[in-house]
């Protein structure tokens, strides 16, 4: 009977190992297929730009192809559910963003749990907004177009890439703080070709989306949303310069879904903060008015709790009403 038993509990401890055992070899020979990175917004927006400047050189990095997946949709809860129902096993990776630390606040039924449902692998990339406007505009500077607006209102749209981007909690928190009355137009599509021709005035958002156009004197940057002033744009003021308190950052980074093997994670984490401690990519997101973020996991998930918080007050200040996820 002792040695049934004991030949019983051997062949229940291996079989418990096996799950472990499994895990680590996938670890060690991750990846051994394409990576896929869901993006959730359109090509051209800011967080799709950084993905593509990271996916090159981690292509190299790890061998394989690593894939921008652009899914937008919802505000970017299509991409964020698409990847929280994936195998956790590293091949599938979402794009996060700011709008996912608004969306957590803003909408009601979602079917996952941001922080719950996605592990933090690496926050990449961090910049100010620029508020930018077509040149038919007749501002120049902010408090020139803050009483056009109110001159007007009503008058002037503002773009966003739906209700809970970055771009739409920025029109609506500038509307609350200065007294104005702009209108929300949200696009699934990137916003800039009508921004261009005048169809929409106005959009508050990333400047690696529209640095180009204002150096090329097509939009008129009136201000940026940082606490400092942006080098990449001398000489334009922060909004807090006008309406003190006003700070509106966009961050970006890599999550993976909840279950993904801690060794995948932690190749990943090293891989990519590699990548953004070098010349070439710090210099590319200078460009661009960012600036590389990296740090290990945990960093990252802490600085995806606080921003949380933080954009929960803000909705709850400003009254903005939550939406359905259904």
């Amino acid at each position: 009977m002792t040695f049934h038993r004991r030949q019983f509990l051997k062949l229940a401890g291996a079989a418990v190992a096996l799950p472990s055992l499994s895990l680590r070899a996938r670890a060690d020979t991750y990846p051994d297929r394409p990576i896929r990175i869901v993006v959730g917004f359109p090509p051209g927006s800011a967080t799709d730009t950084d993905m593509r400047l990271i996916a090159a050189p981690l292509s190299q990095k790890l061998g394989k192809e690593v894939i921008v997946d652009n899914r937008p949709g919802a505000g970017s809860n299509l991409a964020a559910e698409i990847v929280s129902r994936a195998t956790p096993d590293g091949y599938t990776l979402l794009a996060m963003t700011v709008t996912n630390a608004v969306n957590a606040s803003l909408y009601q039924g979602l079917s996952f749990d941001i922080q719950k449902d996605i592990a933090p692998v690496v926050g990449t990339f961090t910049s100010p907004n620029a508020l930018v406007i077509n040149p038919s505009v007749p501002a120049k500077t902010l408090p020139e177009f803050i009483a056009y607006a109110k001159a007007n209102p009503g008058k002037l749209n503002y773009a966003s890439y739906g209700i809970g981007s970055a771009p739409n909690m920025n029109g609506e928190l500038l509307n609350l703080m200065a007294g104005i009355k702009m209108v929300h137009v949200p696009y699934r599509q990137s916003p800039v070709p009508d921004l261009l021709s005048g169809q929409v005035q106005v959009f508050i958002g990333p400047m690696p989306v529209t640095i180009a156009f204002v150096k090329d004197n097509k939009l008129r940057a009136l201000a940026v949303t940082g606490t400092e002033r942006s080098e990449v744009l001398p000489g334009i003021p922060t909004v807090a310069e006008t309406l003190p308190g006003f700070e509106a950052s966009i961050w970006h980074g890599i999550g993976a879904p909840k279950g993904t093997p801690k060794d995948i994670i932690a190749k990943l984490n090293k891989e990519i903060d590699a990548i953004l401690a070098t010349p070439d990519i710090k210099q590319k997101f200078a460009n661009i008015g960012g600036v590389a973020m990296g740090g290990t996991p945990e960093q990252y998930g802490k600085f995806i709790a606080d921003d949380i918080e933080k954009w929960r007050k803000v909705i709850k200040a400003a009254g903005i009403k939550a939406v359905s996820a259904h």
